[in-house]
């Protein structure tokens, strides 16, 4: 099963996704700015997940 900081991640990832296509779209520099911010914290946060299962698939 996977780690619950992956399925947040990949939430994250995406929401920034939206923020910063929304951003674009209206021209706001603070919201694409702030979804690129949110797709790197689900990405580590994606990444830090990843690692848990590791650590926990090896014990």
């Amino acid at each position: 099963m996977a780690d619950h900081d992956r399925i947040e991640g990949a939430a994250k990832t995406v929401g920034g996704n939206i923020k910063e296509a929304a951003g674009k779209l209206t021209g706001d520099e603070k919201l694409k700015a702030e979804g690129r911010a949110d797709q790197l914290e689900g990405k580590v946060q994606n990444t830090v997940g990843g690692i848990k299962d590791a650590v926990r698939e090896h014990k």
